[in-house]
């Protein structure tokens, strides 16, 4: 497995361009799967997770084109072999599910094998078989795989989510813009993702209304055509990046950044005495002299703090001034970078889903080991303040979310380079 090698100790400055949405895309890239006519993403993040939802299209039988060193994808559902999603592929990542929906309103029936993806919490299917079965749905589960029909095609109805799963919304929103009536989805989840999608399937000709907010009303249409749609900007590498000059020194304009993708996050970074400034080309971050102070962290969801930038978060607040506390709200389990962080120097204590940061004057490189994809970048993140050399082992987590970070990074003055497995 390839390693990160970073150095230490050296300021940042220059341009990051920030790539499209993973989230985003892997949620767009099954909608291809409601219409028979091409749909068409630019923007497209160049990740590995886009490549395994491109052979699962594929092995339904869908047309999958990679264009423009893969910033675009071509896509075309308008002669399915099969609408069997199976284990060998859909273990490999949780956004796999999202096939479930579109193959239902469309063909009235699937089996989906359950999902994987990183190990940080259970993220239950359940969510996702309820919500589909208010619209009509059969559901059983047999030998790890989710047998789905309906009688008759799906019909509307209204759908109340237990919590506001991203997933789930997404599933129900796509199955939705084919059904027969109209469907309310209520706690709605309401990230940057679920408004591109709908503007996306908006194109395609669907009815929809309340993206955005906590409910969301589909009014279903007998079929959808095609589109060419961007990819919206990426808030969690927007947010990853933003934290480097904070971390390591310095000043960085993200390219591409919009601050209504991450006001929570900004409003913990200004708290924290660090200055954002929005410009035309996107936010420009920079530390100024000393330690940025203390600040206390929950993760909610959107519009709260992120939780897919919480381990990024607590690399930076393992240097700063004073105690903080975080709190994880969204999954358990996502704490697992902090015996790696402290392997470096930092100070942290984990009881439940709370981690209280001492922060330290300074950290120290060491080994550490990945365990999750924005575990990886937190350890990354803190290399580049270390005295010494930090290496990150088991980045093949980091490659599922992140592209060419050793170029982007290494584009802004710091010492990092990618150690390839022997």
């Amino acid at each position: 497995m390839d390693s990160i090698l970073v150095k230490g100790g050296k300021p940042l400055s220059g341009q990051i361009a920030i790539a499209g949405a993973k989230n985003a895309a892997l949620a767009l890239m099954p909608a291809t799967l409601l219409s028979e006519e091409p749909l068409t993403l630019t923007n497209t993040p160049r990740l590995s997770d886009i490549k395994t939802m491109t052979q699962l299209l594929q092995s339904l039988g869908a047309e999958v084109s990679s264009l423009q060193d893969g910033k675009v994808v071509a896509m075309s559902s308008h002669d399915l072999t099969s609408t069997r999603a199976e284990y060998d592929i859909v273990r490999k990542m949780r956004a796999s599910n999202l096939v479930l929906g579109p193959l239902l309103a469309r063909y009235g029936h699937a089996t989906v094998s359950l999902p994987g993806g990183c190990a940080i919490g259970a993220r239950p299917m359940d969510i996702h078989i309820s919500a589909l079965e208010a619209l009509g749905a059969e559901i059983e589960l047999k030998e790890g795989y989710l047998h789905a029909k309906t009688n008759g095609g799906l019909k509307g109805g209204i759908v109340k989510l237990r919590f506001a799963s991203v997933g789930a919304t997404e599933n129900v929103l796509m199955a939705a813009t084919l059904a027969k009536g109209t469907t309310v989805i209520e706690n709605a989840a309401r990230e940057p993702e679920i408004v591109d999608l709908a503007r996306c399937l908006k194109k395609m000709g669907a009815q929809i209304e309340g993206e955005g907010t906590s409910r969301i009303e589909i009014q279903g249409v007998d079929r959808l055509g095609g589109a060419t749609h961007p990819v919206v900007t990426d808030r969690i590498e927007l947010g990853t990046y933003m934290l480097a000059p904070v971390i390591a020194g310095g000043e960085v304009e993200c390219l591409g950044g919009k601050l209504e993708l991450v006001e929570s996050f900004v409003e913990k970074l200004e708290e924290a005495g660090i200055t954002v400034e929005e410009t035309e080309a996107g936010l420009k971050v920079r530390c100024e002299a000393g330690r940025a102070k203390a600040v206390n962290v929950t993760t909610e969801p959107f519009p709260g703090f992120p939780t897919d930038l919480q381990a990024q978060m607590m690399a930076m607040l393992c240097l700063a001034d004073g105690t903080s506390v975080l709190e994880e709200k969204i999954f358990e389990n996502r704490f697992m970078h902090a015996p790696e962080l402290g392997r470096m120097g930092a100070n942290i204590e984990v009881h439940g889903g709370t981690a209280t940061v001492h922060g330290v004057e300074k950290m120290k490189g060491a080994q550490v080991m990945a365990t999750d994809l924005r575990a990886s970048v937190s350890l990354i993140l803190a290399g580049l303040a270390a005295e010494g050399e930090t290496q990150v082992n088991r980045v093949y987590h980091l490659d599922r979310g992140y592209e060419n970070v050793e170029e982007k990074l290494g584009g802004v003055g710091a010492q990092i380079e990618r150690i390839k497995e022997q």
